[in-house]
């Protein structure tokens, strides 16, 4: 059932993306702090949205009234260069933008499932649902950790859960994972998709036309409660 289809913007480079990205989100931040006096935000990690980690650290906002977490993490500490924690403190949580309150989806236990409970507790505790939530897309079709084989992709894409987080563990994965949930991506405010290159572009379009083998992406875009809007350049 597709609640809101979403909305393509098209960008000559990344840079003009992540400055228009940084723009879209920055707004939702201001909008939902003006409101409730808080704003919770959930970013991805990897390379691909760096520019515009440094672009929305350079957007004039109350920070201090902003809560910032993953959409999913590696199950590595912060010493790892894989950890998205890692990179948000290197490229996000700079100048201004450092007096945000950071939330990491990684904890001290041996393994993701071990502390799920914890992080649980930990979400539930920010302003939600979110403000804005900006995800990316592998080439498998996955996003946050929801992968095409994942042994918890069917919980986690249940639309009736009441479950922020998942565990995952997935062939296309090297490490085991914790992601959030379809219903606590798609309850956000804002949903932005983030993906650059000819191929992700292919990739996303057949996920939308082909309902009849959903991919992770086409499922959390088809349920989000407001379009989500996709950014992408060359």
């Amino acid at each position: 059932m597709n609640l809101a289809a979403p909305a393509l913007r098209s960008f000559a480079n990344g840079e003009a993306l992540a400055q228009a990205l940084a723009d879209h989100v920055s707004q939702a931040l201001k909008h939902r702090i003006a409101r409730d006096g808080r704003a919770a935000l959930a970013v991805s990690g990897g390379r691909t949205p760096l520019r515009f980690f440094d672009a929305l650290a350079a957007r004039e906002l109350d920070w201090s009234a902003v809560d910032i977490t993953l959409v999913d993490e590696r199950w590595v500490d912060e010493t790892s260069p894989r950890s998205n924690a890692r990179l948000l403190r290197e490229h996000l949580l700079q100048g201004a933008a450092g007096a945000a309150r950071f939330l990491p989806l990684y904890v001290d236990a041996a393994t993701p499932e071990a502390a799920r409970a914890q992080l649980e507790t930990h979400l539930a505790a920010l302003p939600l649902p979110f403000a804005a939530v900006v995800l990316g897309m592998g080439e498998d079709g996955h996003t946050a950790s929801l992968f095409p084989g994942g042994d918890r992709l069917v919980q986690a894409l249940d639309p009736t859960s009441t479950s922020l987080i998942q565990t995952m563990r997935a062939p296309g994965a090297e490490e085991p994972r914790i992601t959030l949930t379809l219903p606590a991506i798609t309850a956000s405010d804002s949903v932005a998709l983030h993906i650059e290159g000819e191929a992700k572009r292919r990739v996303l379009e057949a996920a939308l036309a082909d309902e009849s083998t959903p991919l992770p992406i086409s499922a959390v875009l088809s349920q989000c409660t407001h379009p989500a809007t996709i950014f992408w350049c060359p």
